[in-house]
């Protein structure tokens, strides 16, 4: 996609993960019943529409945690990330885990 402008335009689903070994710490009961309505509480306001977690199968190394967040655009993400409600949102992580969340924004191909 070359036209730049059409990638802030209409939803995006921005993935946030977390990559570790399956010794590493992530408790995912906090991080569903805790951390999730706490982004979603904080950034709804700018945008944000849905989050939803997944896991895998099989505990391995590599990916451990998945979040989907969907997001109304490309300015809702900015909104919130740069919003005041984000230092708490990242100051929570601490809570779940030692991993640092990776973020990827995702689009359909068309």
């Amino acid at each position: 996609m070359t036209d730049s402008s059409a990638a802030t335009e209409g939803p995006v689903i921005l993935y946030v993960t977390y990559q570790g070994t399956s010794e590493a710490r992530f408790d995912r009961n906090y991080y569903v019943a805790h951390h999730l309505p706490l982004v979603m509480k904080a950034f709804e306001q700018y945008g944000l529409k849905s989050v939803a977690a997944f896991f895998p199968a099989v505990e391995q190394a590599g990916t451990i945690a998945i979040c989907e967040c969907r997001f109304a655009s490309e300015v809702a993400i900015a909104k919130s990330f740069g919003s005041e409600e984000a230092v708490a949102v990242m100051a929570d992580v601490a809570r779940f885990t030692d991993l640092p969340p990776m973020r990827t924004r995702a689009m359909p191909l068309t």
